[in-house]
């Protein structure tokens, strides 16, 4: 147990997405994401987080194999990357794939050293076999992670509870936004934004300090 997590939990995420990325290779299907076009919306809406026009250092929790310093790379100009995911077949693959100075992959659920921002896509959204109450108490631990990790804010998204019924899955995970929201703004920081207003079954909350 560390933080609040059971080292089962993340043993079981490691294996999933290591699994994942063994059938789908460097894609987005290989984080489990639809594809490229909804991966990019959510950069778009996590990114809101960073002050424009200035250097920050940013650290990207469940990092997958780098899809989100590509994006930063494309729309930012100066900036250090600390990718981090429990998977080790994703950090060798991002390592292998961005091989840059402004980069740097470790594979870990404990981040080594705090960031301006800290970011999470899509590491809430795969409970498996978990129940709700294991899952709800692993992304608040992680929250608190992310939290002690960012100096400038921190972002992260997640699966809507107002997701249609018909498309919901058992394995998925559906948040409550306002429970989020309320958590985010009574513990971290007076400033907190929840957008959900974007064409996707999720939402992301931005907390700035």
């Amino acid at each position: 147990m560390k933080n609040g997590i059971s080292d089962s939990l993340i043993d079981s995420v490691a294996m999933y997405y290591s699994d994942k990325l063994l059938q789908h290779g460097e894609t987005p299907q290989g984080v489990d994401w639809n594809g490229v076009e909804s991966q990019v919306l959510r950069f778009v809406q996590l990114c809101q987080i960073i002050a424009p026009a200035q250097a920050f250092t940013l650290l990207d929790f469940g990092c997958g194999f780098g899809s989100l310093y590509e994006y930063l790379s494309h729309n930012f100009r100066d900036f250090a990357y600390l990718g981090l995911d429990v998977s080790p077949d994703m950090i060798a693959a991002a390592k292998n794939r961005y091989p840059t100075a402004n980069a740097k992959f470790v594979n870990s659920s404990q981040p080594p050293e705090p960031s301006d921002y800290a970011l999470a896509s899509g590491i809430f959204n795969v409970r498996l076999e978990h129940t709700d109450t294991e899952w709800l108490s692993y992304i608040e631990a992680t929250i608190a992670k992310l939290n002690a990790a960012s100096r400038k804010g921190f972002a992260f998204n997640c699966l809507t509870s107002y997701s249609d019924r018909d498309k919901q899955r058992d394995y998925l995970y559906y948040a409550e936004p306002g429970y989020l929201f309320d958590l985010c703004k009574r513990q971290y920081s007076r400033n907190v934004a929840l957008l959900h207003d974007y064409e996707l079954y999720e939402f992301t909350i931005l907390v700035r300090k």
